[in-house]
């Protein structure tokens, strides 16, 4: 007998010598991609059509819905996942627009808050009902007792790939 083959491996070591042994994980990879991208795609599509928004501008208007006292540039970021200059870009088309505002911060004038203007409440409000609605729509062929089923699942996917990030970070 091969003595690779009698030791137990880890799941790095498997995923590079014995990738075949993942064959599960990445259909389950592959499976949960195709729904968010399909899912995206929709729903960027419709932000489009119906209210000539982007899904970054929306987002970032979501965001600064939570926060009625408004937000760092940086605090945007950080939430959202993206550098400080993919948010400057979203913050100044939305200023132009008049939906989000920028106020520097009191004592230290060089933070500027952003927050939403009463117009920009107005509309993404507007939006994130319709927004739900489609959602709704998008899963429509899932019942109440599919979705309550997916959720500790999906929970326990999410714990699963922080682990390994984490562990990853450890390296």
């Amino acid at each position: 007998m091969d003595e690779r083959t009698s030791i137990p491996l880890d799941a790095e070591t498997k995923v590079s010598e014995r990738p075949q042994d993942h064959q599960t994980e990445l259909r389950l990879w592959l499976r949960l991609l195709t729904c968010t991208t399909l899912i995206e795609s929709e729903v960027r599509r419709r932000l489009r059509e119906n209210f000539d928004i982007t899904l970054p501008r929306f987002d970032l208007m979501a965001q600064l819905d939570r926060a009625p006292s408004g937000m760092t540039l940086g605090e945007l970021s950080q939430r959202m996942m993206v550098s400080n200059g993919n948010i400057t870009g979203l913050v100044d088309r939305l200023v132009k627009q008049g939906l989000i505002q920028r106020k520097p911060l009191p004592h230290d004038r060089r933070v500027q808050i952003v927050s939403l203007t009463s117009e920009g409440q107005r509309e993404f409000r507007t939006m994130a009902r319709i927004n739900a609605d489609w959602v709704g729509e998008i899963f429509q062929g899932l019942s109440p007792k599919d979705i309550e089923a997916l959720m500790p699942l999906l929970a326990k996917t999410k714990d699963s790939a922080r682990r390994a990030l984490r562990n990853g970070d450890k390296e």
